[in-house]
């Protein structure tokens, strides 16, 4: 049982930073039509070359694409990864508010626990929603 909760959280570990690369391109995108990889380090709070290696590891995977001199673009699975965490975060959110948690703190909860939480339980949290909205 344990074994299987460890497994669970080192698969969320490794897709939060993804899923969390794969939204900030999407909101820089959105915001101005393109994600450069110098905003993409200053929003994340790391060093280019760290974004680089990043980027390449979503290329590879066929997340993103990237043109010289210019900057990263989604590709359809790219935006679908992002639409779907950007889901997960508002339902999180929204739940979280619904107990009284304050905007900024269930904002902040929120990003942490998007990455981890299971299909069951967001689909709890989406009922209450419904319940009381």
């Amino acid at each position: 049982m344990h074994s299987e909760g460890f497994r669970q959280m080192r698969a969320a570990l490794r897709g939060a930073l993804v899923e969390d690369y794969l939204e900030l391109i999407a909101d820089l995108i959105e915001d101005g039509n393109e994600a450069r990889q110098v905003d993409i380090a200053a929003r994340m709070g790391v060093a280019q070359p760290t974004v680089a290696k990043m980027l390449s590891r979503l290329a590879a995977d066929g997340l993103v694409t990237r043109k010289p001199y210019r900057g990263v673009f989604l590709t359809e699975a790219g935006w679908a990864v992002a639409a779907e965490s950007r889901a997960r975060h508002q339902t999180v959110e929204a739940f979280l508010r619904s107990l009284g948690v304050s905007p900024e703190t269930a904002r902040i909860d929120a990003e942490g626990i998007e990455h981890h939480v299971s299909s069951e339980t967001l689909a709890a949290f989406r009922r209450a929603l419904a319940e009381t909205g």
